[in-house]
């Protein structure tokens, strides 16, 4: 594992400067709303944390937990729910925190289950969105960064559990 190169995508310092500004934006968007933000464990736990600490607004927080990935590095396309939110999201605004979207499947699987507990608004903020490998139409509200198709880890985002401690988004290719 630890043979395996990184290269990096983009710096702590780029990352904070876009988590900030996504801040901002969500901040104004959601001015005197009654706001829920639920991150999708494990990869958006700490994108998540830099974000509402960004905040200028007042917000609840909740956590789902969806698995599609296992030690693979692409989607396997069979999403499990292993924790599910606990707080009751219906007639709330709601933004949903992933860490990185590409094929669409696994954030259009969770928002069509959450749109059924009828919340007030339902919106998603994705930390890196990989366009070019889309199987479903979807479309985040909010996003921190487009990339081409390449693997990528730190930030939160793992390899098999590994490397979510990096500060930086690397490339990794063995």
């Amino acid at each position: 594992m630890e043979n395996i190169k990184k290269d990096v995508l983009f710096t702590k310092e780029t990352i904070d400067r876009r988590v900030k500004e996504l801040a901002h934006m969500i901040s104004r968007d959601y001015q005197g709303k009654d706001l829920i933000v639920i991150g999708i464990l494990k990869g958006a736990f700490i994108f998540m944390a830099d974000l509402i600490r960004s905040l200028r607004i007042p917000c609840d927080i909740d956590f789902v937990r969806l698995a599609s990935y296992g030690s693979e590095t692409v989607s396997s396309e069979k999403i499990t729910i292993t924790k599910d939110i606990e707080t009751s999201i219906k007639g709330r605004d709601v933004l949903v925190v992933e860490d990185i979207v590409d094929t669409g499947l696994t954030l259009s699987y969770l928002i069509d289950r959450l749109q059924e507990q009828e919340p007030q608004t339902l919106r998603v903020c994705v930390f890196l969105d990989k366009k070019e490998r889309r199987k479903v139409p979807f479309e985040p509200d909010y996003v921190g960064f487009d990339i081409p198709d390449h693997f990528v880890v730190g930030y939160g985002l793992d390899f098999n559990e590994k490397f979510r401690f990096l500060p930086d988004v690397c490339v990794i290719a063995e």
